[in-house]
Formats: C-alpha cells, sequence, structure tokens
C-alpha cells in the first residue's frame, strides 16, 4: 500500500494524469468522531479517483442505536463497495466487519488508528528513503496511535522507543504482540517513564494529543500527569542529528511547543497531506486489480 500510495501520488500530483480507477464506486463513510484530515483526505480522494463518497454522520446513521449493526452492515453491503467507520468502540467495528460483505476500513477506533501511521511511513520513507534501521521515539499517551504503531513498526524493521506517564501505558495485550514482532524481526523495543529516555537517539520524535475525543472530563488529571512530556528543542538535544518530528493533529501547544512544531524538521503537513494519498491507495487496493507503474521504493 505505501507502494501504491508513492505511485498514485507521482502520476496524480506529480504528471498529472487522471485515473479514474474507482469510476462506478460508492464509499459509505461512517463518521461517530469529527475529523478534519480523515473526512478531507477520504471524501476528496475516493473523487478524484472517480467515485462517489457518502458521508454519514450520528446524525445520519445511529450505529447501533436505531438499527443494529448487523443489519446496518448488511444494508450498507448491499448500496455501497466499501464502508470507512470512524467510531469510539473497536468492538463496533469487529461486527461491521463480521457483518458485512464489502471491505470494512477502520478510520479510527479506541484501539487503533492504521490509515494514520499509513501516512507516517510515507511521510518518513520520502523523507529518509528508507524506513529500515530508524528508531521512532514516541511521548505521550499510551493510544490508538502508539498501538498502531507498535503493530506495525518491527515489521519495516524500526525501532521503537515508547514514553508514557505512569497510568497511561500502552494496552498490555498490543505490548506483548509488539514485543514477539521485534524479537522476530531483530528490532528493538523499549517502554519507560522517562520522555528523554525515550527521545535518545531517536530518528523521528513523535507525539499527539494527550487528550482525546470522549476524555474531556479527565482533562485536569491528564494534563497534570503529562507535566514534562511537551516535545521542545531540549528533547530534540538528545535526538539523533537528523531528527525529525511527527504529530497527527489536531496539536495542542502543551504536547509540542512552536519552535519545534514549525521548525525546518517538522513534517506535520506533508504528513497531513499524505492522508490522502494512502487512504487512496488503500481503496484501490481493496476495490481494483490496479498494480503500480512507479519502480518499487525501497523500504
Amino acid at each position: 500500500m505505501l507502494w501504491l500510495s508513492a505511485d498514485l501520488k507521482f502520476r496524480i500530483k506529480q504528471k498529472g494524469e487522471y485515473l479514474p480507477l474507482l469510476q462506478g464506486k460508492s464509499l459509505g463513510m461512517i463518521f461517530e468522531k469529527r475529523s478534519t484530515r480523515t473526512r478531507l483526505s477520504t471524501e476528496t480522494g475516493f473523487a478524484l479517483l472517480g467515485g462517489h463518497p457518502c458521508f454519514l454522520t450520528t446524525q445520519d446513521i445511529h450505529l447501533g442505536v436505531n438499527e443494529s449493526l448487523t443489519d446496518t452492515a448488511r444494508v450498507l453491503s448491499s448500496m455501497t463497495d466499501a464502508v470507512l467507520a470512524r467510531v469510539y468502540k473497536q468492538s463496533d467495528l469487529d461486527i461491521l466487519a463480521k457483518e458485512a460483505s464489502i471491505p470494512i476500513v477502520n478510520g479510527l477506533s479506541d484501539l487503533y488508528h492504521p490509515i494514520q501511521i499509513l501516512a507516517d511511513y510515507l511521510t518518513l520513507q520520502e523523507h529518509y528513503g528508507s524506513l529500515k534501521g530508524l528508531t521512532l521515539s514516541w511521548i505521550g499517551d499510551g493510544n490508538n496511535i502508539l498501538h498502531s504503531i507498535m503493530m506495525s513498526a518491527a515489521k519495516f524493521g524500526m525501532h521503537l522507543q515508547v514514553a508514557t506517564p505512569k497510568g497511561y501505558e500502552p494496552d498490555p495485550s498490543i505490548t506483548k504482540l509488539a514485543e514477539q514482532y521485534a524479537k522476530e524481526n531483530d528490532t528493538k523495543l523499549s517502554l519507560t517513564n522517562d520522555p528523554l529516555e525515550a527521545a535518545r537517539g531517536g530518528n523521528v520524535l513523535i507525539t499527539d494529543t494527550w487528550i482525546s475525543m470522549g476524555q474531556e472530563e479527565e482533562k485536569k488529571r491528564r494534563l497534570q500527569a503529562f507535566q514534562g512530556y511537551q516535545v521542545t528543542m531540549k528533547t530534540a538535544k538528545v535526538a539523533a542529528s537528523d531528527w525529525t518530528f511527527l504529530h497527527c493533529l489536531p496539536r495542542k501547544p502543551e504536547e509540542v511547543d512552536d519552535e519545534v512544531f514549525y521548525s525546518p524538521r517538522s513534517l506535520v503537513f506533508p504528513e497531513a497531506e499524505n492522508r490522502k494519498w494512502t487512504i487512496m491507495a488503500v481503496m484501490v487496493s481493496l476495490l481494483t486489480d490496479y498494480s503500480p507503474q512507479l519502480q518499487k521504493p525501497k523500504f
């Protein structure tokens, strides 16, 4: 999919080609949680490829409330070619995937955010020329973004250093799997409560919001727990000399200061744009037999 993302970006953005690969296809977009990048990237990307995206909020579709998840999955399967669902609960996605006869794409759940990680990796691939051997330094919450990185970094040969406050560590079952992947792929995985320890020698400093949608009531407690976790130039001083910075947005100043966020080392805006090319690749890979024309990058 990363190869396909690079191919679509080159052919459409650089060469100006029109590729109606999804002509006649339709996509159901279920959004229990709002999002700038997920909505824009999916809606514009699917349309750019000739398909018809249909945006469904909680006002349009009452997932599992007025209609069961099973019934919703079956109805959507009869009218659309795929569904992207951005939901609160991973279990809802699991039921949709089980009951639908069409592909269900995770647009975000409480457990994972895989389409964001594709964009992150495409951005790093473009910047560094290869992913293998990079050290990723995560400084922040043990959340869905981190879980998706933990599930994938080792498979690309990347090392992962994680710092979370006590009580905000990643899910233990995911940590166990990540340790297994690191062992299988001969990569390093470390977990600590010290942000500088996680940043030491890291090529890529990564953080995310400390307060996700649905956690507003925890704001005061979380802000207190995350004291000392802001990414600053002090953090970057212990990182590798070629360090870069990623944040999936939206960003709050307490997570990363302006000096880092707007610095030439920050890749946050190319990262945001790459949400579009990567979700396009996901849809093309699921719904067509298209093969990339671009030479395969070295990962």
